[in-house]
């Protein structure tokens, strides 16, 4: 059995990202690229965008603080504290309204 607090993870990330001249930093917290599911928490200073990029499998993002915006093609959503998106199977970017922390889950078929 494994333990970690999402919330102190979530705050490591947004203090290493403001301190990067990236704005962004994250950490996988379980699996990898050897397992089928992998979770990984991102910080993103407020403004910064992840560039558009493939969805590699089925994806959740559930936002653990701030505000971002999840946008692929036309289509835009807004998530907030407590809200989980479900990442489209299409090219889509994530770009930070506020500084924001997120737990992105992703299930890659092997």
């Amino acid at each position: 059995m494994d333990k970690k607090s999402l919330t102190a993870v979530a705050r490591q990330q947004l203090k290493l990202a403001a301190a990067a001249t990236s704005g962004r930093s994250s950490q996988t917290i379980y699996g990898g690229h050897q397992r089928s599911l992998r979770q990984t928490v991102v910080g993103l200073s407020a403004g910064e965008v992840m560039a558009e990029h493939d969805s590699p499998g089925e994806a959740t993002l559930l936002v653990l603080s701030g505000k971002l915006a999840l946008i692929s093609g036309e289509d835009s959503w807004k998530g907030s504290t407590g809200d989980m998106l479900v990442i489209p199977a299409a090219r889509h970017s994530v770009e930070a309204l506020e500084d924001v922390a997120f737990l992105l889950t992703v299930a890659v078929p092997k």
